[in-house]
C-alpha cells in the first residue's frame, strides 16, 4: 500500500527531537512558531536544488540530504547568523523508502549537529526538487553584509578554494589525485557556522563561495562600489587542485568553480590581528571599481563569472 504524505511526513521527519530554545512549536500544526529573544535580529534563506540542475541523477541520498542542508547553513553563516531551525519541501517523483531513509538520515544527523529543528515543510510529487528555507539569529544591527566593504580592507577566505570544482570535474571524468577526497568537498560540504560567528564585530563583508570566487567576491564589490585586486600566488590552493592546473592549464577553475561553500570576507587591518582560525589573505579592496588578479606580476582584469541561472 503506497504511504500517504502525512505518514511520509510522520515517519521520516517528524521523529527528531525539538532541541532549540527558540522553537516554541515545530511540526503538527499548520504553522511552525518560533520566538526571537530580545536584541536579535531573523536572518531568513531559502534555496532549492533540482535533479540533472545543482545535482547528478542518481547522487547518493545521504550526501544529498547533508548538501541540501548545509548550501543554507552556509547563508546563514556569511551573515554571522546562528542557525535556528529549516523548514523542508520535497517535490519526490515516487515514494522510494530507501531513499527516503538515506536522505533524512544525512539531513538530520547535520541539522542535530548544530542544533537545528525542522519545523515544517512540504511534500508533493513530481520532478526531483527539494527546498530548504533556513532561520538564524543574529544580534541586532551585527549581520555581515555584502554592501560594507571598504578600500584598503583586507580580503580572506577560509579554508581552501577549488577542490569542490575539481570533484565536479572528477564527476565529468577528469583523472585527479585523490579523487575521494574531492568527491567529499564537493558530495559533502561543510558550512563554516562557527567562523561565520566568530567574524560577527570584526568583518565588514562577507559572502559564501557558492558560485566561484570570481563571481560571489563580484557582488561584494558591486554591493559596496568598490574594486578588487586578488594575489594568485595567495590563493590557498590544495596539492590536488595546483596539480590539475598544472596538467590542464586551466588556471581560471579555482576562481570560478562553485560549491565550496567557504567564507570570503573583507576586514580593515586594524581588526586582522583579531581572526582566528585557518583565515588566508587572498587580496585587497581598491577604490577603482572591477575585478583584477596579479599572477606572477602581472596584472589581468578577471572577467570570468560564477554559475548563473538562465545564462
Amino acid at each position: 500500500m503506497p504511504i500517504s504524505e502525512f505518514a511520509l511526513i510522520q515517519r521520516f521527519f517528524a521523529k527528531q527531537p525539538v532541541t532549540n530554545p527558540s522553537t516554541r512549536l515545530g511540526i503538527g500544526d499548520d504553522c511552525a512558531l518560533l520566538k526571537v529573544p530580545e536584541g536579535y535580529e531573523l536572518a531568513l534563506t531559502t534555496d532549492t536544488m533540482v535533479e540533472s540542475v545543482h545535482f547528478f541523477a542518481g547522487a547518493d541520498p545521504e550526501q544529498l540530504g547533508h548538501k541540501l542542508l548545509a548550501v543554507n547553513l552556509s547563508d546563514l553563516a556569511s551573515m554571522g547568523a546562528k542557525p535556528v531551525a529549516v523548514t523542508l519541501a520535497l517535490t519526490l517523483p515516487r515514494v522510494d523508502e530507501n531513499w527516503l531513509t538515506a536522505f533524512a538520515k544525512g539531513f538530520l544527523a547535520l541539522a542535530e549537529h548544530y542544533s537545528v529543528d525542522l519545523i515544517g515543510g512540504d511534500t508533493t510529487s513530481g520532478p526531483l526538487t527539494l527546498t530548504v528555507q533556513a532561520m538564524g539569529l543574529v544580534p541586532c544591527g551585527q549581520a555581515l553584509r555584502r554592501s560594507n566593504a571598504k578600500p584598503g580592507d583586507l580580503i580572506y577566505m577560509t579554508g581552501v578554494l577549488g577542490d569542490a570544482g575539481l570533484g565536479l570535474k572528477r564527476k565529468q571524468g577528469y583523472r585527479c589525485v585523490k579523487p575521494d577526497e574531492a568527491l567529499k568537498r564537493f558530495n559533502s560540504p561543510d558550512p563554516q557556522v562557527e567562523a561565520g560567528l566568530a567574524l560577527v564585530g570584526i568583518a565588514n563583508a562577507c559572502i559564501d563561495l557558492s558560485d566561484g570566487l570570481a563571481g560571489d567576491l563580484g557582488h561584494i564589490l558591486k554591493q559596496s562600489r568598490v574594486g578588487a585586486c586578488i594575489e594568485w600566488e595567495q590563493l590557498p590552493l590544495s596539492a590536488a587542485v595546483k596539480d590539475y592546473v598544472n596538467d590542464t592549464g586551466d588556471w581560471q577553475m579555482p576562481l570560478c568553480a562553485g560549491d565550496d561553500y567557504e567564507l570570503c570576507f573583507t576586514v580593515s587591518p586594524e581588526k586582522a590581528p583579531l581572526l582566528a582560525g585557518a583565515c588566508h589573505q587572498i587580496g585587497v579592496i581598491e577604490s577603482e571599481p572591477g575585478l583584477r588578479l596579479n599572477k606572477s606580476g602581472q596584472i589581468q582584469i578577471l572577467k570570468v563569472k560564477g554559475f548563473e541561472h538562465f545564462s
